[in-house]
């Protein structure tokens, strides 16, 4: 049976050439922590992995922290940033005379984050748990197309802002934030705060997973302190997520056991994962996502007019990834219809891979006020590399009969 990918903003294909660089990387057994030759010949490695990394991003080689993935480089992220300035009050010598009571009421009190309503699961949970333990935190909507409010952001910064959290593409609806903007923002209102390592907070966090293969990752014109990606959304290995620190900023390890990654993330570095991931980035062309575009158009295009009722989820033209397509219909579920479609060889998502097997709606599609009965009805089409137009010709042709089909069966109008 004919199989069409289209769920690439869950997981990517592995390029062919990334492939054989993770075979290679498999048989240089080295530790590159080990004083032999047999990890020397690892550390070089490691070092030219990091180093093709961090020109990537327009980055230092040591702002570079291996992950297994982006998940684990967002909990890094946000956990260490919060541990961090926590340390810094309680080496408060004014808090020492206090109890423990009230030294917990004083640590806590001042500590603000920032992040909007749809963010990834991996920011929002660690945010959640640091809310349950006394942090103040502010999510800051959107509008109906998914773009965040700036206004509301100028107006929500305080001085007792550690951490500001925004997602550069929305893996779900595609919508790509102004982070150049935001970065802009935060800059002009730190100026003059207080200092945490060597830069002033807030600190501003940018999860980049979804928008590596396609937008500018350049973290300097971003103005990004902390930046995640990962391999399985640009064509490299699973098990591998990136983490740039810049080198003003201070974070307390999560990990702890040994001093690899600069003594941010304890472990042996998976070094054919990040062997090829480094390749995978080297794939990357500057108009990756012009063809891309291109298809996503006809196919939004072309899916109004042949599916009565549905409606486009995010933004459109420029301010989309250009392979993202998220659609909902009216009155049906978006399990059954990838069932069927599942049937015909096409493997689409509906959301989130990580809440995939979630029965609630998604919290972005809340978020930017679908109306409810389409929010169980969406479908999720993410293009790659390989994907082309007589692929989604063969969707268009496909998904009304589904739709039709199951329409009937469960008697929906």
């Amino acid at each position: 049976m004919r199989t069409i990918y289209l769920d690439n903003a869950a997981a990517a294909s592995i390029e062919p050439s990334v492939q054989k660089e993770v075979d290679r990387g498999m048989k240089i057994y080295g530790n590159p922590s080990s004083f032999n030759n047999a990890g020397r010949q690892a550390s070089v490695e490691l070092t030219e992995a990091r180093l093709k990394v961090a020109r990537f991003l327009g980055a230092h080689p040591e702002e570079i922290i291996f992950t297994a993935s982006g998940s684990e480089a967002n909990n890094m992220a946000i956990f260490g940033i919060a541990k961090a300035i926590q340390k810094l009050q309680i080496r408060n010598p004014k808090s020492e005379i206090l109890n423990k009571s009230q030294k917990s009421k004083i640590l806590n009190s001042k500590l603000h984050i920032i992040t909007t309503q749809i963010e990834h699961p991996s920011v929002f949970e660690p945010i959640r748990w640091l809310e349950k333990h006394g942090f103040a935190v502010s999510y800051l909507s959107v509008d109906k197309e998914g773009f965040m409010n700036i206004e509301e952001l100028q107006k929500t910064m305080r001085p007792e802002t550690i951490l500001v959290s925004v997602m550069y593409a929305n893996n779900e609806i595609g919508t790509i934030e102004p982070i150049n903007k935001i970065g802009k923002i935060i800059k002009e209102f730190r100026n003059g705060l207080e200092i945490h390592g060597k830069l002033a907070k807030p600190i501003f966090h940018v999860d980049a997973c979804q928008a590596a293969g396609y937008l500018n990752m350049n973290v300097n014109s971003l103005q990004a302190d902390l930046l995640t990606f990962n391999g399985s959304k640009i064509g490299g290995p699973r098990g591998i997520g990136v983490l740039y620190v810049h080198q003003g900023v201070a974070l307390t390890p999560q990990i702890l056991g040994g001093g690899q990654e600069r003594g941010l993330r304890a472990g042996t570095e998976n070094l054919p994962a990040i062997l090829g991931l480094a390749k995978a980035v080297s794939l990357i062309k500057k108009d990756e996502g012009k063809k891309m575009s291109e298809l996503r158009d006809y196919f939004i295009e072309n899916v109004k007019s042949s599916v009565f009722n549905i409606i486009i989820n995010g933004a459109l033209g420029d301010e989309r990834l250009p392979n993202n397509v998220n659609i909902s219909i009216p009155g049906l579920d978006s399990e059954n219809m990838l069932l069927e479609l599942d049937k015909y060889g096409i493997y689409a998502g509906s959301g989130s891979a990580c809440t995939a097997r979630s029965v609630e709606p998604s919290h972005v599609l809340k978020a930017i006020g679908v109306e409810k009965k389409y929010l169980s009805g969406a479908l999720r089409f993410s293009m790659g590399r390989q994907t082309t137009k007589k692929d989604m010709d063969y969707v268009l042709k496909v998904l009304p009969k589904i739709i039709s089909d199951l329409k009937v069966r469960y008697k929906k109008d």
